[in-house]
C-alpha cells in the first residue's frame, strides 16, 4: 500500500519492511527490548504530517498512534 504522501512511499515500506523483521525475529520470540525502527518511523511520520498539510486533508479529532501530546483524559 502506498503513503498518502507519493515522496513517503519508499519511507513506508522501508519502515514496513524494518518493523516487520523485528517483529518476526524478535518480538514474537520474547525479545521485546527496544524497536530498531524508531527512527525509520519518525521521519515517515514527519513526511506524512508534512503531506497531510499540503494537501489540506482535515484530521482534527483523529487520533493517532505514537505519543501524544496531550494525555490529559482519563477514564
Amino acid at each position: 500500500m502506498n503513503s498518502v504522501g507519493e515522496a513517503c512511499t519508499d519511507m513506508k515500506r522501508e519502515y514496513d519492511q524494518c518493523f516487520n523483521r523485528w517483529f518476526a525475529e524478535k518480538f514474537l520470540k520474547g525479545d521485546g527490548s527496544g524497536d530498531p525502527c524508531t527512527d525509520l518511523f519518525k521521519r515517515y511520520q514527519q513526511c506524512v504530517q508534512k503531506a497531510i498539510k499540503e494537501k489540506e486533508i482535515p484530521i482534527e479529532g483523529l487520533e493517532f498512534m505514537g505519543h501524544s501530546k496531550d494525555k490529559s483524559e482519563s477514564s
